[in-house]
């Protein structure tokens, strides 16, 4: 977490005391939900071991993954912890994992307190945004075959941890599907 928010070129190293300070480490275990369905969201949490699906479900109350999150990386229903709602998406860790969670009440007083929390704020809703943009890009311009090996790229070594049924749930494809495109690929 302290590299995470050094890596932001914001704050100094008190700064980051207070947060961390005001943080708490969560474990949870394989199939833990961070958030569910119809609960608000009201922390913000940063990963620093385990991998988390996002699904929602469909009118025929089918799982439908859209997101993986992954080690180092920060973690929250995003819309509900803006909009103070409840949330349409649930949270899963796929593997055992351990969080960091600031409560949003608190990361709001730092900011009322300090210009670089609130800098910090608009720099992360920069990066969801950009994140949702190309995520729908992607899913319209790429074949499945595409967006697997841009996932395999980008995360080799946690692939081996998600079960192919959210694989292919989140390249939109089947189970069978998925693995004739695994068969497809030599490296």
């Amino acid at each position: 977490m302290r590299a995470y928010l050094e890596a932001f070129n914001l704050f100094n190293n008190q700064e980051i005391e207070e947060f961390l300070a005001i943080s708490k480490v969560r474990r949870l275990k394989k199939n833990d939900f961070f958030i569910k369905q119809d609960e608000v969201c009201d922390q913000l949490s940063f990963i620093r071991s385990g991998i988390f699906r996002s699904f929602y479900y469909s009118n025929s109350d089918e799982q439908i993954t859209y997101c993986f999150t992954f080690q180092n990386s920060l973690l929250m229903a995003y819309s509900s912890f803006i909009s103070g709602k409840k949330s349409k998406e649930n949270l899963q860790a796929i593997c055992d994992a351990e969080i960091i969670s600031i409560p949003k009440a608190a990361l709001e007083n730092l900011a009322e307190s300090n210009v670089k929390w609130l800098k910090f704020l608009k720099i992360i809703a920069e990066e969801e945004y950009i994140d949702l943009e190309n995520w729908i890009f992607n899913h319209q311009k790429d074949k499945a075959q595409q967006r697997y090996l841009d996932l395999i790229t980008k995360q080799p070594k946690y692939i081996q941890e998600i079960p192919l049924q959210y694989i292919a749930s989140y390249l939109g494809i089947t189970q069978r599907h998925l693995s004739r495109i695994r068969a497809n690929i030599s490296f």
